[in-house]
């Protein structure tokens, strides 16, 4: 069952670690791809999605527990209990079901690679880490400033965000 994935572009970065980068359903290709290499219980999932996407997504429980939920009643993941802790295991069922949407699996890991571009971290990080920085100068002197001078660090801090705009919007 093919699915149309060319209105994401428009969604890189908006609700920027908060907002899934996947279509209703697709988590499920994703954690099953997870469960080939070997098993793994709830929170590691989350953990390796994480990961995969350099710390930009972490995908809460409530989206992760259901999902694996979903894939045990299909039959495609068995559970165990371990030390507390479920453990998930991929079945024969949940690998054949997986090898035969590879296409759709793989276009899924595609549009992942897509969504966390590698190429855009180095300056990405360093733009986060100015703001870290700004962050640390203004906010434990904040108490401290007199209404003149916050308004001035206002006016600096909305022309930074107004020229950046400008230039995302070359």
């Amino acid at each position: 069952m093919p699915h149309d994935r060319s209105f994401r572009a428009g969604k890189f970065f908006h609700g920027f670690r908060h907002e899934s980068p996947f279509q209703k359903g697709d988590l499920k290709y994703i954690i099953l791809d997870l469960l080939k290499n070997k098993p793994m219980y709830g929170y590691e999932i989350i953990l390796a999605l994480e990961e995969q996407s350099h710390g930009f997504y972490k995908p809460s429980p409530g989206v992760v527990y259901p999902t694996l939920q979903m894939l045990e009643e299909m039959g495609y993941t068995t559970a165990i209990d371990r030390d507390g802790k479920k453990i998930y295991t991929i079945t024969e069922a949940g690998r054949q079901w997986l090898q035969e949407r590879s296409e759709l699996a793989d276009e899924v890991k595609s549009h992942m690679r897509h969504h966390w571009n590698h190429g855009n971290f180095g300056a990405l990080g360093e733009i986060f880490s100015e703001l870290a920085k700004l962050g640390r100068t203004v906010g434990p002197r904040i108490h401290d400033v007199e209404p003149e001078k916050m308004k001035r660090i206002r006016e600096i801090v909305s022309r930074a965000r107004r020229d950046i705009e400008a230039i995302l919007g070359e």
